[in-house]
């Protein structure tokens, strides 16, 4: 595996605006090397930057470059734009959906406790973190909602398996998306004017 290979696949990657996967990036040469040459290289690669602001990381779609999250915050003191913002409400209908999908907008509701707004559902889909992936045979035919590749992009995550467990999240309050206790639940009125959190990019 030449080292031209290993910075040739660098410059993909840090031209690219989203992740590539090995057949983007074979499709990037003329005569495409192996995919045991690409591994190696990105390998290579990785192993370069461990001691660097910056990580190649592996996430659904593919591979990135990107700094690591522990440089998050002087990052974000460098923007101007603040990072978007998304209620507990939010959060924790997309955590239950992650969890326990494929899931009907119902069966959400009847976990939180209280509705699910539409302008929540609608939020969701538009950023492309969920999708609808079929109908239940249930009378109404309601939506059956599951996550998508964006979401595991979004969150830095190669596969669902990735995830946290529901332990973890807990204890440690990972991605602030814990589910409430049932005799804490908030009411449809009490959601509308609850304090937002931030859900930084990575």
């Amino acid at each position: 595996m030449s080292q031209e290979l290993k910075f040739i696949i660098e410059a993909l990657l840090f031209s690219s605006q989203e992740p590539l996967n090995i057949d983007r990036i074979k499709s990037c040469f003329d005569e495409a090397p192996s995919t045991a040459d690409i591994n190696k290289a990105l390998e290579r690669l990785a192993q370069d930057y461990v001691d660097r602001a910056i990580e190649l990381k592996k996430v659904a779609s593919g591979y990135v470059i990107q700094t690591k999250s522990e440089f998050a915050h002087w990052i974000g003191l460098m923007w101007e734009e603040k990072p978007a913002k998304y209620s507990r409400a939010l959060l924790e209908t997309l955590a239950i959906i992650a969890y326990r999908q494929p899931v009907t907008r119902g069966e959400i509701e009847n976990i939180r406790g209280v509705a699910v707004s539409s302008s929540i559902m609608k939020t969701l889909l538009e950023r492309g973190w969920v999708r609808i992936v079929g109908h239940r045979d249930v009378p109404g035919k309601p939506g059956i909602y599951a996550t998508t590749k964006d979401f595991l992009d979004y969150f830095n995550l190669a596969s669902l398996d990735a995830l946290p467990s529901l332990l973890e999240i807990k204890s440690a309050e990972q991605f602030n998306l814990s589910i409430k206790d049932e005799n804490d639940a908030l009411t449809p009125q009490q959601e509308e004017v609850e304090p937002i959190e931030e859900c930084y990019e990575n």
